[in-house]
């Protein structure tokens, strides 16, 4: 079940980068951010801004997916 990560161009501050995440990363990263009522490179961009300078970028957008529903879950629990 593993699959290589699909390689993207986000614009963050006016600036392309490109974040490599899994299929079921990025169809739970859009779903969060249609949810949110944001567009992609605008959470990525929010996301961006509050990781360390440790972390990169895909490991960021990860791990907040990881705690949006973690969050959800508990609040379900």
């Amino acid at each position: 079940m593993t699959q290589r990560p699909i390689k993207r161009s986000l614009t963050l501050k006016g600036h392309r980068t490109s974040v490599s995440l899994e299929t079921p990363f990025w169809e739970a990263f859009k779903d969060i951010a249609a949810h949110e009522g944001k567009a992609i490179n605008q959470l990525a961009a929010e996301i961006d801004a509050q990781r360390g300078v440790q972390t990169g970028l895909a490991s960021a957008i990860r791990l907040y997916i990881l705690d949006h529903y973690k969050s959800k879950a508990l609040r379900a629990a």
